[in-house]
């Protein structure tokens, strides 16, 4: 019932043992779509009689939550897995756990090398350069700050972040901050974020990031979906970082500006 569930039972290789998930997953897991997986509401706005008619041994769940949508999981009747991931320990812990219910503990243990192994070797060629200040959201009304394991991965990536992760702030704050770099990836937007919208109804035109043209929206996925996808959103938070030394992977998107009324636009 999360994008983040689907995908790690697709990187254990049981994708196949998935009989419903949402719209979102199929979104991050295309196999989904060429499979007779029925399509149901996630975590947020679960439906009792959609789980029911797919007849699941189990359902997979995570945050966030409404306590009406737990109250429709546990009337199904079926096991009930909730995760509430927010470090990226969390996130192998889910991933081990998923593994070792689905019976595929080495298949597990070898994701989650792949994730360290992944994201130290960024660390590594990041490690001894300069440390931008970034602030990153997942969120614009209210404007929330990414999740702790977002914050973990801009460390990685050779960046120190900016505000406190997972928390709502404002745009005053930001500013008073002056990041080097911004990023936005939205919950749900894909990579549709209006970066040109935002810079101006902010009114945060005169940033240090809006005047070096270092704002950038990643793809939702990549930064908000707790599972192996956020080694894609890692390359695209190096690229972001250090341009210098990382290329710009798909799903990175940069606003710059062009002499026309000052103003900022995508591209």
């Amino acid at each position: 019932m999360q994008p983040s569930a689907t995908v790690i039972l697709a990187a254990i290789g049981k994708v196949d043992r998935i009989v419903a998930c949402t719209k979102y997953c199929a979104d991050v897991c295309p196999e989904i779509r060429h499979r007779e997986t029925t399509i149901v509401a996630d975590s947020w706005t679960a439906n009792t009689d959609q789980i029911v008619a797919a007849r699941p041994d189990l359902v997979i769940a995570a945050v966030p939550y409404q306590e009406k949508a737990v109250t429709e999981i546990l009337k199904s009747g079926a096991r009930f897995l909730g995760l509430a991931p927010k470090t990226l320990t969390d996130i192998y812990t889910d991933i081990a756990a998923i593994a070792g219910i689905m019976g595929a503990l080495d298949r597990g243990e070898h994701v989650i090398h792949e994730m360290q192994r992944e994201i130290e070797a960024v660390r590594e060629q990041t490690n001894r350069g300069r440390r931008p200040r970034v602030f990153c959201e997942e969120w614009g009304k209210p404007l929330i700050s990414s999740q702790p394991w977002v914050a973990e991965l801009v460390a990685a990536a050779g960046g120190e972040f900016v505000g406190t992760p997972g928390k709502q702030t404002s745009a005053e704050a930001v500013l008073s901050e002056n990041p080097d770099v911004l990023v936005a990836a939205w919950c749900g937007a894909g990579d549709r974020v209006p970066l040109e919208k935002i810079i101006r109804d902010r009114n945060w035109e005169e940033m240090r990031a809006a005047k070096e043209r270092r704002v950038y929206c990643i793809r939702d996925e990549f930064l908000n979906t707790p599972a192996p996808t956020l080694v894609r959103g890692l390359r695209a938070l190096a690229a972001a970082i250090h341009p210098e030394d990382f290329p710009q992977p798909q799903g990175l998107r940069c606003i710059s500006q062009i002499p026309l009324s000052g103003k900022l636009i995508s591209q």
